[in-house]
């Protein structure tokens, strides 16, 4: 379901480094969804990276509101063009997820998810909506569609068809779907909308990256903490290896390039 590009090798041994060690952030930190098809493995150590800075944001919304066109807005659009420079990460994609790292800091002001946390499951998951020819557009959408491989049990968990083949083509397994690889049955408990048109759509990146935002803060409740950060990133998939990229990309991030 998940392709991955080595681009994070320099990181990697100082991720290592960081160990189970807690993370505990002055400030709010601004961060493959939950389909339960790693491998819970348990003898492996897993790793946590540092908070990252808090991106700008505008004071156009109120805390329970999006803004007229949705999160996207909310980052200061000369940290986006910068960070967007150096980190490699497409503007509409990192504009999604520095948005929604805002958003949820309004919403859920304990949770402390990062806008690097998100990023980096952005790119473990589809390479920031690239993956196979596909590109996020103005709209938030990523086209072609983004549809993992079938979940039949040949080298996934088995997780039948949860939705008549009604997001991800296939009636008969669920698979995948979107920039943030949602099953379709996770996606109906925690589809957002985050573009404000009124609907949650799993291939828009706005909506994809405000549910993977409260997800992640449901399941690890504090981000800012070692053991809410391992316990968030482990919901969304189970497996040390997809911990150690994620951690190693939120590390990378963080570092400001």
């Amino acid at each position: 379901m998940t392709r991955r590009r080595g681009l994070f090798v320099v990181v990697g041994a100082a991720v290592a480094i960081l160990g189970t060690a807690a993370l505990v952030a002055a400030s709010i930190a601004i961060g493959r969804i939950a389909d339960g098809t790693g491998d819970a493995s348990t003898d492996a150590p897993v790793v946590v990276p540092p908070p990252s800075p808090a991106s700008p944001a505008t004071p156009a919304a109120a805390p329970e509101e999006l803004p007229p066109r949705g999160i996207s807005t909310l980052a200061d659009p000369a940290w986006i063009s910068e960070t967007a420079r150096w980190s490699g990460i497409p503007t509409r994609a990192l504009a999604a997820y520095a948005g929604a790292a805002i958003q949820t800091a309004r919403t859920h002001p304990g949770c402390g998810v990062g806008w690097n946390m998100l990023a980096a499951i952005g790119f473990v998951e589809s390479e920031h909506g690239t993956i196979g020819g596909s590109v996020i557009g103005g709209d938030g959408v990523a086209r072609p569609a983004i549809i993992g491989i079938a979940l039949d049990g040949s080298s996934t968990e088995r997780i039948s068809d949860t939705d008549g083949g009604d997001l991800d083509g296939d009636p008969r397994w669920d698979r995948a779907v979107g920039p943030m690889q949602f099953l379709p049955s996770t996606w109906a408990v925690w589809g957002r909308d985050g573009n404000g048109d009124g609907r949650a759509e799993i291939h828009q990146i706005d909506d994809a990256a405000l549910a993977a935002a409260e997800y992640l803060c449901a399941a690890g409740r504090d981000l800012t903490s070692g053991d809410g950060w391992i316990d968030a990133v482990t919901a969304y998939n189970r497996s040390i290896d997809y911990n150690g990229r994620v951690a190693e990309a939120a590390a990378f991030y963080a570092g400001g390039g």
